[in-house]
């Protein structure tokens, strides 16, 4: 029996975008790549993610790489919720369903250690009993750790928890951990019915 939900937080609960962060600051198709490549498909930004490096060390690294004029952009990519922060439509209310028919609501999500300053403008943020954010553990998803890791902070029982995140590696470790759950391609009614299938009781034709 499904008691606890589980929400990745980057494309489920936040509409994280990077093009689209990136196409505030420049409309320049090659700047654009060039952004993407050294900020955000970075080694640093995976590292910020685990825990391994400051802030202002990946942005040194990451601006070492980049051309002069790029470098105030680069910057501001890696605090991009201050750029846009767009909860994703339906999010909100599917959360707060869910705690009103009992469910335990948690988030996983790889994210910096700066993730608490913006986590609770999310209209759903009040809904959670635990948050368990990679770089405070030093670990990423799809690590076969990190769900474990998550389980025993919480006191959870794989079997009682459903995962939702937009990657599919991700829910296929969570998946290797017992943890069943599903991809979440931004369609709100068919997570609904995902969630309906797997014993949830939740309304369907909401939208």
């Amino acid at each position: 029996m499904i008691k606890n939900i589980v929400f990745d937080m980057g494309g489920v609960l936040l509409d994280y975008n990077p093009p689209r962060f990136i196409s505030r600051l420049t409309t320049d198709e090659a700047d654009a790549a060039l952004l993407l490549r050294e900020v955000f498909n970075s080694a640093e930004w995976f590292r910020l993610d685990q825990g391994t490096i400051g802030q202002a060390e990946a942005a040194a690294a990451m601006c070492s790489r980049l051309p002069a004029h790029l470098r105030g952009a680069a910057e501001r990519l890696i605090e991009w919720w201050k750029l846009e922060m767009q909860p994703v439509e339906g999010m909100a209310e599917l959360v707060a369903e869910l705690k009103d028919l009992g469910c335990g609501i948690y988030l996983l999500s790889n994210a910096t250690v700066r993730q608490p300053e913006y986590f609770d403008r999310l209209p759903s943020a009040r809904y959670f009993d635990g948050r368990f954010v990679s770089a405070f553990y030093k670990m990423l998803k799809p690590q076969y750790e990190i769900y474990e890791a998550m389980l025993k902070e919480f006191g959870l029982k794989a079997e009682e928890c459903f995962f939702v995140d937009d990657s599919a590696a991700n829910v296929e470790g969570a998946r290797r951990a017992g943890i069943a759950g599903t991809v979440f391609d931004g369609d709100v009614e068919r997570l609904r019915e995902v969630l309906s299938r797997a014993g949830v009781p939740v309304r369907m034709g909401q939208n």
